[in-house]
């Protein structure tokens, strides 16, 4: 049981003084809670754009101001200002998406966003190329399906994950459940959203607008994952919060929890480092609310607001130590927490094709490459899906490897479903190596402003000139993790895969090697600032000495590790060394 500590005092003064915060904390400081000069930006007519400050504070709306970087230089050389447009993120706890939704989703996407719509590797949708005057129709139209896209980017709790696992049904619903609740009460309250978008009057009020998040909200974002055993699609260490299920005989008995993970970094930055989380305890499902907020609440007051490039909760711990930093989370909490309890994760990946949950209910997982839905001409992903959308009567789940699960399929409608996955091929793509289908990608060029290479777009010819070498070392049907990004921020999670690739600069990558098959280990770096030629000369030598002397259930980054090529890297503060 819980030892029972004195209750913490978690009143605070929410304003700092502006000697103490950063560039970007004066400027949420003085956003007039989120609100800045949005509105008269969003009716200028004079450019395409909004004002520089309105960029930041639009990404607390759910939304990132970018450009077209593939006409970026022949427009400057016109005299022209950049083709400015906008990713609409939508905040989806656990990716769960009713038809009604999808069917939405797929009308804006047509109008507003290219015909196209991205799967995330946080499990939510991701509108591109939408235009200013756009935007306000985009999120109208997502009201009306009870969906928006608060809190989706920015300093506060972004979107929480939640594992797929089709098989366990019932424990599913109820992880999701507290998936859930723990957005609707991390999510800022945001009533500028609220009239920028919707149109509602200004609303008086004699308390503060935001009790939790205060003006500076937090630090830096604030990402939570629900993990199900035994599957770690989530990749629950690289989460600043997460929960791990613990299941009985009687079904949920309550969450190991992990604190302190975190994927980004910067090049020729060694203060900067990806870490995994480390487990602290476990506390039972009624007390997962309370943690979240002890856990937030910790990060809100002690975060850098000076320095954003150490202001991610992996530094307040590395700076204070895990034992204070678990003893002032029982602190606040007004308990201590219960030890850790076993469990075994064995995968961090999709099953693809047809599954039976306990329920009885069919689910089908899609593989969709990059997480990119779009019509092409061999496969008409947007057409098939809206015409299952339009029959189906389960859920949509969102994975977190950006694949699509058609999930709740009843035996009455099974049939006719299997119909339009044939007649749309959607399962085609299915076929391929174990390295493809474990394999994943950013958006970066040519939307992205901070990508520094290619990913999504260079991932499946990558992906096709490794699958040669492993079909001459007989390793096509070896599961080995893959990510790609665009750029050290890892929103990908490059750094847990056993195959890891950041870029640099056009055509040029970082290659790691040697993370942990179940991403519960970083990876390190093997060959710095490389063009393909050199690193596919690398996965050759490296692939080829996994099939000749691997050791029998040997993932390839154990192997490497094993064999020499990397060293171990034991804790994020090892990961430049």
């Amino acid at each position: 049981m819980s030892q029972t500590l004195a209750p913490a005092d978690r009143s605070r003064d929410l304003s700092q003084p502006v000697e103490n915060l950063g560039p970007d904390e004066r400027m949420k400081a003085a956003s007039d809670q989120l609100r800045g000069t949005i509105q008269h930006s969003l009716i200028d007519p004079i450019t395409g754009s909004v004002s520089d400050v309105d960029t930041k504070l639009l990404k607390f709306h759910g939304i990132y101001q970018q450009d077209d970087r593939d006409v970026r230089d022949e427009r400057r050389r016109q005299k022209l200002e950049p083709a400015y447009q906008f990713m609409i993120r939508v905040r989806l706890p656990g990716g769960v998406c009713t038809p009604a939704q999808w069917l939405k989703l797929d009308e804006l996407a047509r109008s507003h966003g290219s015909e196209m719509l991205r799967l995330t590797t946080r499990q939510t949708f991701q509108f591109h190329w939408v235009l200013k005057d756009d935007l306000r129709p985009t999120l109208a139209g997502l009201h009306e399906v009870l969906l928006d896209t608060i809190a989706a980017c920015g300093d506060d709790s972004r979107g929480v994950m939640c594992s797929v696992n089709p098989h366990l049904s019932a424990l599913h619903a109820e992880v999701h459940e507290l998936a859930q609740r723990a957005s609707d009460r991390a999510i800022p309250r945001m009533r500028a959203y609220h009239e920028i978008w919707y149109g509602e009057e200004r609303l008086a009020s004699s308390g503060p607008e935001e009790p939790f998040y205060g003006a500076t909200y937090m630090p830096r974002k604030f990402k939570i994952g629900f993990a199900i055993p035994p599957v770690n699609d989530i990749d629950v260490y690289t989460q600043d919060l997460g929960f791990i299920a613990i299941a009985g005989k009687d079904g949920l008995e309550g969450f190991n929890v992990a604190i302190g993970g975190g994927m980004g970094r910067t090049d020729q930055a060694p203060s900067t480092y990806p870490r995994l989380a480390d487990v602290i305890g476990f506390v039972t499902p009624d007390n997962v609310p309370a943690t979240c907020d002890a856990v937030m609440e910790l990060q809100r007051d002690l975060g850098d607001r000076k320095d954003r490039a150490h202001a991610r909760f992996k530094y307040t711990i590395d700076d204070r130590g895990l034992d204070w930093i678990k003893a002032d989370i029982e602190r606040r909490l007004g308990f201590k927490l219960d030890a850790s309890r076993p469990y075994v994760f064995d995968s961090n990946r999709d099953t693809l094709g047809w599954q039976t949950g306990e329920d009885g209910h069919h689910h089908v997982t899609l593989l969709i490459e990059n997480g990119r839905l779009a019509n092409r001409p061999d496969r008409a992903l947007m057409d098939g899906l809206r015409a299952i959308a339009r029959i189906h009567d389960g859920t949509f789940r969102l994975t977190p490897n950006q694949n699509l699960t058609i999930a709740q399929i009843s035996d009455a409608k099974r049939p006719e479903i299997e119909r339009l996955l044939d007649e749309y091929r959607l399962l085609a793509s299915a076929e391929g190596s174990a390295l493809r289908l474990g394999s994943m990608a950013c958006v970066a060029l040519p939307t992205c402003g901070l990508a520094m290479a290619e990913s999504e777009r260079y991932l499946p010819s990558f992906v096709t000139r490794i699958e040669t070498i492993l079909g001459r070392h007989g390793l096509s049907d070896v599961p080995i993790t893959l990510r790609i990004s665009g750029c050290p921020n890892g929103c990908s999670r490059p750094y847990v895969a056993e195959i890891g690739l950041t870029g640099r600069a056009p055509g040029k990558y970082n290659l790691y090697l040697g993370g942990g098959f179940h991403g519960n280990r970083l990876n390190r770096m093997y060959l710095e600032n490389a063009g393909e030629a050199a690193i596919l000369d690398a996965l050759d030598a490296t692939l080829g000495h996994f099939a000749r002397e691997r050791g029998e259930h040997e993932h390839f980054g154990d192997f490497v590790i094993r064999a020499g090529y990397v060293k171990a890297v034991m804790a994020g503060r090892d990961f430049n060394s």
